[in-house]
């Protein structure tokens, strides 16, 4: 499939076919729809049925082959190994909980629910690699939204749930084994690569705020309408009307490319940007500078002119060209990556944030029940919805201060890590009315380092291998959930409640050291997130010195 004409409707066409394919990909995130059923039909214990779980977050975030077939097929195939792992994956579990097969062997099960949650992964990889190639010039926004529309999956699913399916679990189940693959399978066309522009589109931002301001609508409104099923009984036209407004919500970002249709902008002269294949001994004109560029310092001043001299004695033959390293923000091979410092901080501090987050996350019930809080749902929806406002404002948080002093995306993943630290305090206090704002921080503060995370790992190792490098970096969360949930928080917690000698821990004491340790963590987290900070400050300052961003070559062949 070639690449369509930069500047034209494709992309966005593309991007609101990634929305839907974005809350397909959110599956995983919706695990306890379905664990309560399969832990009774079964018969298992809640041992096994954790055991389960942790399948689901390794399917989740296994995606180094779907980042390697990005490199290497159009996104359809990509999308098409999802469409297969989501249709046998659930289809085994539907067979299970509706005992259609009775007897089906707990390997089995575990198999195919990574294999099943691991669609996530290939589905989220296509839309995010995509679409972060076709807006090069808006890695945050773009990165926030579809992560945004990503965790507001599980409210999607769970209004369907409870709107038409009255919480049946088959249903919900059959739901992903069906209703994935269709929405997949019709969509994955517009899911293509475009020529990305060299020059900033003004209406753009707008289409951007747009999008923003609609799935803003769309989180309230699930919040909303979630509370309103399970506070009051609502007919069924009711609950059908709210279904159908959901899916308007979801169609609103299709008006961009139907706007562009009806009311067609004054044509501009696009000029698209040149492969990094095609750079042959000449000099780049991205790398003349502007006078709006002439604030960087005088040793990035010399580096550059010293680079473009270079370039020219390489056109003029008065020198060999040979390959060189590639220097941050231009496109990096995975090996060439590993050894640099900058991808082991970033990735060292996106794990101490997400994974001791995650912890919180998977033994959220257990916290409030230990602290004679027995609303779990309300809460949930509480993370999930300040989770979804963490992803969309930290995409375009960071993306309004880079352009506009060029500040680093990974200073606002060290705020986050403060306030973080303040959140582990605050559950430990377990202070009464303390646990709703400490859910609700730690949500906004998870969702921002996941979108911090994705547009940072690009504009530090370029896009070309750019899915192996966000996936990589997601490893993060189940190496977080196995080290800190699994061996930390579940020890302390077993201990506890052997010392009540009782079947469930009562009390502050359940969770406190581990919440001390998590708040340790993080600021271990502050600390390497300020020293990246300050090391990738002049890549910023090269790449946003202007206020634009400016696409730097990969290399020189």
């Amino acid at each position: 499939m070639q690449p369509v004409k930069a500047g034209t409707r494709p992309p966005w066409v593309g991007f609101a076919a990634a929305v839907w394919v974005g809350i397909a990909a959110g599956n995983s995130y919706c695990f306890p729809l379905y664990s309560h059923t399969l832990k009774s039909v079964l018969g298992i214990s809640q041992q096994e049925l954790t055991v389960l779980g942790v399948a689901n977050d390794f399917g989740e975030n296994t995606g180094i082959l779907p980042g390697i077939a990005c490199n290497y097929f159009p996104p359809w195939v990509v999308l098409l190994v999802g469409v297969f792992s989501s249709f046998f994956g659930y289809g085994v579990i539907w067979l299970a909980i509706t005992q259609t097969v009775v007897g089906l062997p707990y390997w089995l099960l575990w198999v195919a629910l990574m294999l099943a949650a691991n669609s996530s992964a290939w589905l989220g990889t296509a839309v995010i690699v995509t679409n972060l190639r076709n807006f090069p010039l808006s890695r945050g926004t773009v990165a926030g939204l579809l992560k945004g529309y990503i965790a507001l999956s599980a409210a999607v699913f769970t209004e369907i749930s409870i709107m038409l399916f009255n919480g049946s679990a088959s249903a919900i189940v059959l739901s992903f084994t069906l209703g994935i693959p269709v929405i997949c399978l019709a969509l994955m066309y517009y899911v293509r690569p475009c020529t990305p522009a060299f020059e900033p589109d003004p209406s753009e931002n707008g289409h951007f705020m747009f999008t923003q301001g609609t799935s803003l609508l769309l989180a309230i409104f699930l919040l909303t309408t979630t509370i309103l099923k399970n506070t009051l009984d609502l007919d069924e036209t009711t609950s059908y009307t709210f279904i159908a407004v959901m899916v308007v919500f979801l169609l609103s970002p299709l008006a961009i490319p139907i706007k562009m249709t009806l009311f067609p902008a004054r044509k501009m002269v696009i000029r698209p940007v040149e492969s990094t294949e095609s750079l042959d001994s000449k000099a780049d004109p991205l790398l003349t500078r502007s006078s709006s560029n002439m604030t960087h310092t005088s040793s990035n001043e010399d580096e550059d002119v010293s680079y473009v001299n270079m370039l020219l004695a390489v056109g003029e033959g008065a020198v060999k060209s040979k390959k060189r390293r590639p220097r941050r923000g231009e496109d990096f091979s995975f090996r060439e990556a590993v050894v640099k410092a900058d991808f082991w901080l970033l990735w060292t501090t996106y794990f101490l944030g997400i994974g001791s987050g995650v912890t919180v996350l998977n033994n959220l019930a257990q916290i409030a029940a230990s602290v004679g809080f027995e609303d779990t749902s309300t809460l949930m929806s509480l993370f999930s919805f300040c989770n979804f406002l963490g992803r969309i404002g930290g995409g375009a948080l960071s993306e309004y201060f880079v352009r506009l002093n060029a500040t680093p995306r990974t200073f606002w993943t060290m705020i986050t890590q403060v306030i973080m630290v303040l959140t582990y305090l605050l559950y430990a206090s377990a202070l009464d009315g303390t646990l709703y704002a400490a859910t609700a921080l730690l949500g906004a503060c998870y969702g921002l380092q996941i979108a911090i995370m994705i547009s940072t790992t690009s504009e530090l190792f370029g896009l070309k291998n750019f899915g192996i490098f966000f996936n990589f970096m997601q490893l993060g969360n189940p190496l977080g959930a196995l080290l800190f949930s699994g061996m930390l928080a579940g020890y302390i917690y077993d201990t506890e409640e052997a010392k009540q000698g009782g079947s469930t821990c009562m009390g502050p004491t359940c969770f406190r050291f581990t919440f001390l340790v998590l708040a340790c963590v993080c600021g271990v987290g502050t600390i390497l997130s300020f020293i990246l900070t300050i090391r990738i400050r002049p890549v910023y300052q090269m790449l946003y010195g202007g206020g634009s961003f400016r696409l730097p070559q990969s290399s020189v062949h």
